[in-house]
């Protein structure tokens, strides 16, 4: 059985879907204004990764992901400008051109890190009919009230709010977690902002309540619900949406339903770096375009965090990279060679499954399902052919591309083949330090030389 932690609980349960064999998982995605640095991404590879699971364990998955490309303000207490304004100021470019441009990059980072894309990517921008219908339901409802700048929710009336996050709600103060200004109560938050001078922004549309554009968590209630029904499985995104938007998603969807949002709350840690959380606010880190510029893979990042649980935080250093590269590297080395095998053996599938699946079945201990991988890669008493297949099963998990790892052919120079011949030749002479000195040459041309029964391979490094 599928067990994972959830976080409204704060326990691990044995996943129950709503509709048999049917999952439905909400996830937050990206604010598109910037380019989505590795933190990010980490984020994405653990919800593909409880897709992936999911799928393996026989459910149909119906994924969704917001593309926030209006509303988020630079403070967390309805404050601040707009991300999306202010970057277009920054640029000299539209609203839109800016989160076009940056959805486009974005979709091609999970392509290169094979995050398998989810069934709609809806946008913010169109879906302002939803969103204005929900403030609608809850103004209604007696859940709305206006100051000066927008219609804020009453988190006063709605009974548990905080239940998500634990919140003490009389020891928080206003300035750290949000700013009282003409809220009633310090939790509230905006549903509605006006513009203050319409026609000032590039993203406003009339409402009921005047000209003005949506609040941040309003976009997730309406577009999951819209999509995957007033109740759905799971809802996942990074710890740091528990305090404030998680928990404003289920205050403003259940004020409206009267009913459970969402079954399964799962979210992800931080990547860290020198014990500092990765965040675009502080300059990020690394894009995975730059990675690949210092030589870097993308499925080497992606390997390298599936060996630390999503619930961990996981402390990124060019260090850990190389070591995650180098085993990557090798698992496409090892998994080419077991192709050309052709010696007899026993099938242990059903011995292995087993363990593979226990491991992702237990809130995704992934790094214990590579140990599995590395288990059938290292068993010389399984039957090859077996062995790949199987390895090609357990990649529907691990996203690593097994089905492409083959022999490469490597195109070698004139000038490296020659110092090739000459190892061989101080080889056969036994001039053996003369002959390490030429596989160093050979390796700061970018080539290692491996020693085989069948004679010398060249890899590139």
């Amino acid at each position: 059985m599928l067990k994972l932690y959830n976080t409204l609980t704060r326990k691990k349960e044995v996943f129950k879907p709503i509709e048999k064999g049917k999952a439905g998982i909400y996830s937050c995605g990206p604010t598109v204004y910037w380019y989505q640095h590795i933190g990010n991404l980490r984020s994405y590879l653990f919800s593909d990764s409880l897709r992936r699971i999911l799928a393996y364990n026989g459910f149909k998955v119906k994924h969704v992901m917001n593309v926030t490309d209006v509303g988020h303000l630079t403070s967390d207490s309805d404050t601040g400008e707009d991300k999306m304004e202010l970057a277009a100021k920054k640029e000299g470019k539209k609203a839109g051109e800016i989160a076009n441009f940056y959805f486009e990059v974005f979709k091609k980072d999970i392509g290169k890190l094979n995050i398998i894309s989810p069934w709609k990517f809806p946008k913010a921008t169109e879906h302002i009919k939803e969103q204005i219908e929900l403030v609608k339901k809850l103004e209604r409802k007696k859940y709305t009230y206006e100051t000066f700048d927008g219609i804020y929710f009453d988190s006063s009336k709605f009974k548990n709010y905080g239940k998500l996050a634990k919140l003490n709600l009389k020891g928080l103060k206003a300035g750290k977690r949000v700013s009282i200004r003409d809220k009633k109560n310090k939790t509230d938050f905006a549903l509605w902002k006006f513009s203050a001078k319409p026609g000032e922004r590039e993203q406003e549309w009339n409402s009921p309540w005047g000209i003005g554009f949506p609040g941040w968590h309003l976009e997730c209630s309406a577009m999951s619900m819209k999509y995957l029904g007033n109740r759905f499985d799971i809802h996942t995104g990074g710890e740091d949406h528990i305090p404030i938007h998680h928990t404003n998603e289920i205050a403003q969807s259940e004020a409206v339903t009267g009913k459970k949002f969402v079954n399964y709350w799962l979210h992800g840690a931080f990547l860290m770096h020198k014990e500092k959380k990765v965040s675009k606010s502080k300059g990020g880190l690394y894009t995975i375009s730059e990675l690949e510029k210092l030589g870097y893979p993308a499925l080497s990042f992606r390997y390298l965090c599936l060996l630390t649980n999503y619930r961990k935080s996981l402390n990124f250093s060019l260090e850990n990279l190389d070591s995650a590269k180098n085993a990557y590297i090798r698992l496409k080395r090892r998994v080419a060679d077991i192709r050309k095998q052709r010696h007899k053996g026993n099938d242990l599938t059903n011995q292995y499954s087993k363990m593979f699946l226990d491991a992702v079945n237990d809130d995704m201990n992934l790094s214990k399902a590579v140990d599995v991988l590395w288990k059938v890669v290292d068993d010389f008493d399984f039957e090859p052919r077996k062995k790949i297949k199987l390895l090609e099963r357990f990649d529907e998990v691990l996203g690593l591309g097994v089905k492409d790892m083959k022999e490469e052919h490597v195109k070698v120079p004139a000038e490296v083949r020659k110092l090739i011949r000459a190892r061989e030749q101080a080889r056969r002479n036994k001039m053996w330090v003369e002959a390490d000195i030429l596989r160093q040459r050979v390796r700061e041309k970018g080539f290692i030389l491996e020693d085989t029964e069948e004679g010398v391979k060249v890899r590139k490094l």
